[in-house]
């Protein structure tokens, strides 16, 4: 009896000395795959959020599971400042439990960002001025499609084609520019004007102009040429 009585005491030594251990188990945090692709989807959609784009996060080289210290868990991600977030990027993920760093987790990702942008609908050759029906809307991956394309079709209406553009792929703003409204050597009005006073002078351009654009004047009063803003088709002004 002695025997089996030690027997029973060595064993609830030993349920003494695991139950602890079983407990602290329970407790320990683990990170799965599901939960970092969440945080890098939510991370995705502030960084992106001025797109209006729908995310879809394509490739991440993390699978399995990391158990962690028991404890509250937070995270921070952080990226290239040149990212734009999509395509191919390479993160790193800072795990925190209870404020304290635990892990600092590379992550290498592949994101497709899907956006509206300005589509051609035919081949357009340089010189056309686009209208309506050659262009439309369309939903494309910002990873695929280049830097400057246009996102509303009034970014596009009523400009002129610089480059030929073929059918069927995002319109650059950079490929296109504002038709002229002053010709070179033209007769303008050259305004000069604040708030005490208005200053005018007979003018002729120097370069063509859209409006808004900076193009050089000569003041036939003066004979002094000094650039100037394009209001409209017959008046330039400048600043005083």
């Amino acid at each position: 009896m002695k025997i089996f009585v030690n027997k029973l005491l060595c064993f609830g030594m030993l349920l003494l000395v695991m139950q602890p251990l079983s407990v602290a188990a329970a407790e320990r945090n683990v990170l799965k795959e599901a939960q970092v692709r969440q945080v890098v989807t939510d991370y995705l959609r502030e960084k992106t959020g001025r797109v209006g784009a729908d995310i879809q996060l394509k490739k991440i080289n993390f699978s399995g599971e990391i158990p962690l210290p028991p404890g509250v868990m937070s995270f921070e991600l952080l990226s290239p400042q040149e990212w734009e977030g999509w395509g191919r990027g390479s993160l790193a993920l800072i795990v925190r439990v209870n404020d304290q760093l635990v892990k600092n987790i590379p992550l290498n990702v592949e994101v497709a960002v899907m956006a509206d942008m300005v589509v051609t609908m035919r081949p357009l050759e340089k010189g056309e001025v686009l209208a309506a029906d050659d262009v439309s809307i369309q939903r494309r991956d910002m990873a695929t499609a280049p830097a400057r394309a246009c996102r509303s079709i009034d970014e596009v209406l009523g400009k002129r084609v610089r480059v030929g553009l073929r059918g069927n792929s995002p319109v650059r703003g950079d490929y296109l520019e504002r038709l002229p409204i002053v010709k070179s050597g033209q007769m303008v009005t050259i305004v000069a004007e604040n708030s005490a006073f208005r200053v005018t002078a007979a003018g002729r351009s120097k370069g063509n102009g859209a409006e808004g654009d900076t193009i050089m004047v000569q003041n036939l009063n003066a004979h002094k040429e000094m650039p100037a803003v394009v209001v409209n088709a017959t008046t330039v002004r400048v600043e005083f």
